[in-house]
Protein backbone atom coordinates (compact mmCIF):
# COMPACT_ATOMS: atom_id res chain seq x y z
CA UNK A 1 0.00 0.00 0.00
CA UNK A 2 1.58 3.41 -1.11
CA UNK A 3 1.76 6.39 1.60
CA UNK A 4 -1.22 7.90 -0.63
CA UNK A 5 -3.54 4.93 -0.41
CA UNK A 6 -2.96 5.16 3.56
CA UNK A 7 -3.16 8.25 3.92
CA UNK A 8 -6.62 7.86 2.21
CA UNK A 9 -7.72 5.24 4.48
CA UNK A 10 -10.11 6.00 7.46
CA UNK A 11 -9.76 4.70 10.68
CA UNK A 12 -12.57 2.19 10.05
CA UNK A 13 -10.90 0.97 6.51
CA UNK A 14 -7.20 0.54 8.96
CA UNK A 15 -9.04 -1.88 11.57
CA UNK A 16 -10.47 -3.54 8.92
CA UNK A 17 -7.26 -4.24 7.26
CA UNK A 18 -6.14 -6.21 10.83
CA UNK A 19 -6.28 -9.71 11.36
CA UNK A 20 -5.94 -12.33 14.01
CA UNK A 21 -4.84 -10.86 17.47
CA UNK A 22 -3.75 -7.50 15.89
CA UNK A 23 -7.88 -7.19 15.07
CA UNK A 24 -8.83 -8.67 18.47
CA UNK A 25 -6.62 -5.84 20.25
CA UNK A 26 -8.41 -3.16 18.00
CA UNK A 27 -11.98 -4.20 18.70
CA UNK A 28 -11.09 -4.31 22.65
CA UNK A 29 -10.36 -0.55 22.37
CA UNK A 30 -13.03 -0.07 19.93
CA UNK A 31 -15.57 3.10 21.41
CA UNK A 32 -18.58 1.21 20.28
CA UNK A 33 -20.19 5.13 19.56
CA UNK A 34 -17.74 5.63 17.46
CA UNK A 35 -17.79 7.19 13.66
CA UNK A 36 -15.34 3.86 13.01
CA UNK A 37 -17.38 0.87 15.06
CA UNK A 38 -20.69 2.24 13.23
CA UNK A 39 -18.66 2.16 9.70
CA UNK A 40 -17.68 -1.66 10.56
CA UNK A 41 -19.30 -4.91 9.19
CA UNK A 42 -19.37 -7.50 11.74
CA UNK A 43 -18.90 -10.30 9.28
CA UNK A 44 -15.62 -9.26 7.76
CA UNK A 45 -15.03 -8.65 11.56
CA UNK A 46 -15.62 -12.74 11.48
CA UNK A 47 -13.97 -13.59 8.11
CA UNK A 48 -10.48 -12.27 9.64
CA UNK A 49 -10.59 -14.04 12.47
CA UNK A 50 -9.31 -17.29 12.60
CA UNK A 51 -9.78 -19.24 16.44
CA UNK A 52 -7.13 -21.30 15.02
CA UNK A 53 -4.90 -18.32 14.75
CA UNK A 54 -5.59 -17.12 18.63
CA UNK A 55 -4.23 -18.40 22.37
CA UNK A 56 -6.63 -20.28 24.12
CA UNK A 57 -8.05 -17.33 26.06
CA UNK A 58 -8.23 -14.92 22.69
CA UNK A 59 -11.59 -16.42 21.40
CA UNK A 60 -13.59 -15.45 24.40
CA UNK A 61 -11.98 -11.89 24.34
CA UNK A 62 -13.34 -12.12 21.08
CA UNK A 63 -16.67 -13.31 21.74
CA UNK A 64 -16.92 -10.83 25.32
CA UNK A 65 -15.46 -7.45 22.57
CA UNK A 66 -18.49 -8.32 20.54
CA UNK A 67 -21.04 -8.07 23.23
CA UNK A 68 -19.43 -5.34 24.63
CA UNK A 69 -19.67 -3.55 21.28
CA UNK A 70 -23.11 -5.00 20.53
CA UNK A 71 -24.46 -3.08 23.89
CA UNK A 72 -24.20 0.29 21.89
CA UNK A 73 -23.99 -0.59 18.41
CA UNK A 74 -26.57 -3.62 17.63
CA UNK A 75 -24.64 -4.19 14.78
CA UNK A 76 -22.29 -6.07 16.16
CA UNK A 77 -24.83 -8.34 18.29
CA UNK A 78 -23.97 -12.03 17.64
CA UNK A 79 -27.24 -12.63 16.32
CA UNK A 80 -25.95 -10.35 12.86
CA UNK A 81 -23.34 -13.29 12.22
CA UNK A 82 -24.27 -15.65 9.48
CA UNK A 83 -24.80 -18.69 9.95
CA UNK A 84 -22.63 -20.36 8.35
CA UNK A 85 -19.81 -18.20 9.36
CA UNK A 86 -21.03 -18.46 13.22
CA UNK A 87 -20.59 -22.23 12.65
CA UNK A 88 -17.30 -21.33 11.31
CA UNK A 89 -16.17 -19.75 14.10
CA UNK A 90 -17.41 -22.42 16.62
CA UNK A 91 -16.21 -25.50 14.43
CA UNK A 92 -12.77 -23.73 14.17
CA UNK A 93 -11.98 -23.10 17.83
CA UNK A 94 -10.36 -25.94 19.71
CA UNK A 95 -11.87 -27.47 23.46
CA UNK A 96 -9.66 -25.44 24.90
CA UNK A 97 -11.04 -22.32 23.48
CA UNK A 98 -14.68 -23.19 24.14
CA UNK A 99 -14.28 -24.76 27.71
CA UNK A 100 -12.35 -20.73 28.10
CA UNK A 101 -15.72 -19.21 26.41
CA UNK A 102 -18.28 -21.10 29.19
CA UNK A 103 -16.06 -20.46 31.99
CA UNK A 104 -17.44 -16.90 31.82
CA UNK A 105 -20.89 -16.95 33.26
CA UNK A 106 -22.70 -14.20 31.10
CA UNK A 107 -20.76 -15.08 27.58
CA UNK A 108 -21.47 -18.82 28.26
CA UNK A 109 -25.66 -17.60 28.64
CA UNK A 110 -25.23 -15.61 25.64
CA UNK A 111 -23.64 -17.41 22.95
CA UNK A 112 -25.88 -20.76 24.43
CA UNK A 113 -29.15 -18.38 24.07
CA UNK A 114 -27.64 -17.42 20.26
CA UNK A 115 -27.24 -21.22 19.44
CA UNK A 116 -31.05 -22.43 20.69
CA UNK A 117 -32.55 -18.76 19.12
CA UNK A 118 -30.77 -20.43 15.52
CA UNK A 119 -32.10 -23.60 16.57
CA UNK A 120 -35.47 -22.33 16.47
CA UNK A 121 -35.03 -20.55 13.12
CA UNK A 122 -33.55 -23.50 11.40
CA UNK A 123 -36.42 -26.46 12.03
CA UNK A 124 -36.78 -27.95 8.58
CA UNK A 125 -40.77 -27.45 8.09
CA UNK A 126 -41.29 -30.26 5.78
CA UNK A 127 -39.76 -32.97 7.65
CA UNK A 128 -41.07 -31.72 10.90
CA UNK A 129 -44.55 -30.94 9.78
CA UNK A 130 -45.87 -34.01 11.48
CA UNK A 131 -43.56 -34.11 14.61
CA UNK A 132 -45.34 -33.48 17.86
CA UNK A 133 -42.60 -33.40 20.39
CA UNK A 134 -40.92 -31.64 23.37
CA UNK A 135 -36.89 -32.25 23.71
CA UNK A 136 -34.95 -30.64 27.27
CA UNK A 137 -31.39 -29.76 27.16
CA UNK A 138 -29.85 -30.22 29.98
CA UNK A 139 -25.64 -28.35 29.46
CA UNK A 140 -22.87 -29.65 32.55
CA UNK A 141 -21.66 -26.72 34.63
CA UNK A 142 -24.18 -24.19 34.55
CA UNK A 143 -25.78 -22.03 37.45
CA UNK A 144 -29.43 -23.66 37.37
CA UNK A 145 -30.97 -26.23 38.95
CA UNK A 146 -28.47 -29.53 39.69
CA UNK A 147 -25.98 -27.71 38.03
CA UNK A 148 -27.05 -27.19 34.82
CA UNK A 149 -28.10 -24.55 32.20
CA UNK A 150 -31.82 -26.14 30.91
CA UNK A 151 -33.47 -25.07 27.64
CA UNK A 152 -36.49 -26.56 25.97
CA UNK A 153 -37.53 -26.89 22.48
CA UNK A 154 -40.64 -28.03 21.28
CA UNK A 155 -41.42 -28.72 17.76
CA UNK A 156 -44.99 -28.73 16.49
CA UNK A 157 -46.68 -29.03 12.88
CA UNK A 158 -43.24 -27.54 11.34
CA UNK A 159 -42.00 -25.24 13.90
CA UNK A 160 -40.18 -24.96 16.39
CA UNK A 161 -40.26 -22.92 19.87
CA UNK A 162 -37.19 -22.34 22.25
CA UNK A 163 -37.52 -21.64 25.97
CA UNK A 164 -35.90 -21.39 29.37
CA UNK A 165 -38.54 -22.73 31.56
CA UNK A 166 -39.92 -26.01 31.06
CA UNK A 167 -43.22 -26.18 29.97
CA UNK A 168 -43.56 -29.57 28.59
CA UNK A 169 -43.37 -33.38 29.02
CA UNK A 170 -40.30 -34.35 27.13
CA UNK A 171 -40.38 -37.22 24.48
CA UNK A 172 -36.35 -37.12 25.59
CA UNK A 173 -33.48 -35.10 27.76
CA UNK A 174 -30.25 -34.85 26.79
CA UNK A 175 -27.64 -34.08 28.82
CA UNK A 176 -24.17 -32.89 27.35
CA UNK A 177 -21.30 -30.85 27.64
CA UNK A 178 -21.51 -27.07 26.01
CA UNK A 179 -18.26 -27.85 24.44
CA UNK A 180 -19.68 -31.15 22.83
CA UNK A 181 -23.27 -29.44 22.20
CA UNK A 182 -21.08 -26.83 20.40
CA UNK A 183 -19.59 -29.63 17.97
CA UNK A 184 -22.89 -31.21 17.66
CA UNK A 185 -24.00 -28.37 16.20
CA UNK A 186 -21.54 -27.50 14.01
CA UNK A 187 -21.44 -31.19 12.45
CA UNK A 188 -18.12 -32.00 14.04
CA UNK A 189 -19.94 -34.64 15.93
CA UNK A 190 -22.53 -36.97 15.55
CA UNK A 191 -25.26 -38.11 18.13
CA UNK A 192 -23.59 -41.59 17.92
CA UNK A 193 -20.05 -40.90 18.38
CA UNK A 194 -20.93 -38.81 21.46
CA UNK A 195 -23.23 -40.98 22.71
CA UNK A 196 -21.15 -44.33 22.93
CA UNK A 197 -18.16 -42.49 24.37
CA UNK A 198 -20.06 -41.27 27.29
CA UNK A 199 -19.88 -37.47 25.96
CA UNK A 200 -23.79 -37.32 26.00
CA UNK A 201 -26.52 -38.74 28.03
CA UNK A 202 -29.80 -39.41 27.05
CA UNK A 203 -33.05 -40.24 29.05
CA UNK A 204 -36.72 -41.28 26.88
CA UNK A 205 -37.05 -42.04 23.18
CA UNK A 206 -33.13 -42.89 22.10
CA UNK A 207 -34.10 -43.45 18.94
CA UNK A 208 -35.90 -39.99 18.37
CA UNK A 209 -32.99 -38.46 20.14
CA UNK A 210 -30.41 -40.39 17.42
CA UNK A 211 -32.09 -38.78 14.45
CA UNK A 212 -33.55 -35.46 16.15
CA UNK A 213 -30.56 -33.13 14.06
CA UNK A 214 -31.92 -34.28 11.00
CA UNK A 215 -35.44 -31.98 11.82
CA UNK A 216 -33.05 -28.78 11.90
CA UNK A 217 -31.43 -27.44 8.56
CA UNK A 218 -28.01 -26.93 10.70
CA UNK A 219 -25.50 -24.56 9.33
CA UNK A 220 -22.29 -26.19 7.90
CA UNK A 221 -19.36 -24.03 8.28
CA UNK A 222 -17.41 -22.42 5.33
Amino acid sequence: MTMAENAGMTSADRIAELQGAALLDALERLDPLSPEAHSLDVNTLADALNPRDLRKDDFRRLLNALVRLASRAPAFDLSKVDPARFASLVASASRAQLESVVSDRLLRERVLDEIFARMGAHIRPERARDLQAVVHWRLSGGVGEGGYDRYETAISHGSCTVSREMHGRPRVTITIAPADFFRLITHQATPAVLFVTGRIKVKGDLAFAAGLIGFFDLPHPV
